[in-house]
């Protein structure tokens, strides 16, 4: 007669493999991007997903500046950042954001759905946006993922 281990699996990052992924943002909603990419970073595909412990992979998004956004958002989605003095408010819509920082709204994106704790800088620093479909990380050997649309 077998018994049942009655422990979770509890993720050590000490030991933890972080994987590289290669996601192709070329006519791909953001959103669908973005989703794919969080859920590398925070390490939710894993076995061993622990909620608390930084264990995620590496994400390396190419084509950041083909990535679709749906509807009249490229008009009217807006980006802002302040200053903090009065009146230092300043206003991008996202084909303004494109023109300048292409990558930016990816960057955004993932960051936003990412948690609100400590855990997210640092594994917004595993998040790799790269404009174009040439990228440096190569000998890293990244997995591609294929998104559906």
């Amino acid at each position: 007669m077998t018994t049942m281990k009655k422990t979770s699996l509890r993720q050590n990052v000490a030991s933890t493999q972080r994987d590289w992924y290669l996601i192709d943002a070329a006519n791909m909603p953001l959103g669908k991007v973005a989703v794919e990419a969080v859920k590398r970073i925070k390490g939710k595909h894993r076995v061993d997903f622990t909620p608390h412990v930084d264990g995620g992979d590496y994400v390396v998004i190419i084509n950041a500046e083909q990535v679709k956004l749906t509807g009249n958002k490229e008009a009217t989605k807006m980006y802002y950042r302040h200053s903090g003095q009065i009146g230092k408010l300043k206003s991008m819509n996202v084909a303004e954001l494109r023109a300048k920082k292409p990558a930016m709204i990816i960057e955004k994106a993932v960051s936003g759905m990412l948690s609100k704790n400590k855990l997210r800088p640092e594994q917004m620093k595993r998040l790799r946006v790269v404009v174009g479909a040439d990228h440096q990380y190569n000998a890293q050997k990244p997995e591609t993922i294929t998104l559906s649309f």
